[in-house]
């Protein structure tokens, strides 16, 4: 029995794995599954479940991400439409803005399309209807410049203020006049010349005794007015349609606060 555990401890000395060197070769790897047992292990610090925040917070952002996706991949309709229109507004009014700059197709007209823009400007309406109406000696012919006058005004109120809330540019990058900046017309939407001459024209074909070739010339001045300031680079389409809508409803708002021969009288006596 001394014999053979005297062989053993001789082989343990002369096996070199069991130096103190390569004792790190006998431990089982790190990675390397733990063997079975029959008894089961009471958990550890490490398999403890992660903390119910964690857990909410995670499936809060694995809900929320799918839906932004959704919304950014798949816009709804009215948003569809209404990009699509406007996309097709902005590419009509560059092809129309054919006296926007010097390097314009229609750069050598600029200058008449401009002169009939000015035709429909604020100033000269409301300094001529001023003129007008101090000469004017009939009663009635004062109470129709004094409510066109209430009309001008009203139209460059309505027309400031709607720019001044949109703030929508033009097509080009057109700087506006001193005139514009004079009755703040300013930014593209709604088109002031264009609502301008709507109301104007159709508070003349209301109030004015004129032949049917003076109506057409009428009509046909302010669709000009409109459209030249889509050739200036000046408004888009929409604007000028706009314009024209806006300048209609002035003219219906007229009618409804339209001052009677005395009110005019009261006013122009005071003024």
């Amino acid at each position: 029995m001394p014999a053979s555990q005297s062989r053993a401890r001789a082989r343990d000395r002369s096996n070199v794995l069991n130096r103190a060197e390569f004792l790190s070769l006998n431990q089982p790897p790190k990675g390397a599954p733990e063997p079975r047992s029959s008894g089961r292990k009471a958990p550890g610090p490490s398999a403890q479940p992660p903390p119910p925040g964690d857990g909410a917070r995670e499936r809060r952002q694995s809900q929320q991400l799918p839906e932004e996706d959704c919304m950014q991949l798949n816009p709804s309709f009215k948003g569809i439409a209404f990009n699509s229109l406007l996309a097709i507004d902005i590419c009509m009014s560059k092809r129309l803005g054919v006296c926007a700059g010097r390097a314009a197709s229609w750069a050598s007209a600029r200058s008449m399309v401009k002169l009939i823009g000015i035709t429909g400007h604020g100033i000269p309406w409301i300094g001529g209807t001023i003129l007008c109406l101090v000469k004017s000696s009939t009663l009635a012919g004062q109470e129709v410049l004094m409510n066109l006058l209430l009309a001008l005004l009203l139209d460059i109120m309505t027309v400031a203020s709607v720019q001044k809330l949109i703030k929508r540019r033009g097509p080009f990058e057109t700087s506006p006049s001193l005139l514009d900046y004079l009755t703040m017309d300013i930014y593209a939407f709604p088109a002031g010349h264009a609502s301008r001459a709507a109301m104007v024209s159709k508070f003349f074909l209301s109030h004015l005794v004129l032949a049917v070739p003076l109506r057409v010339l009428l009509v046909l001045w302010a669709f000009c007015v409109g459209l030249s300031r889509v050739m200036i680079g000046r408004h888009h389409i929409t604007d000028v349609i706009s314009g024209f809508i806006i300048g209609y409803f002035q003219f219906r708002l007229v009618e409804l606060v339209w001052m009677s021969s005395n009110t005019c009288q009261m006013l122009i006596s005071a003024w």
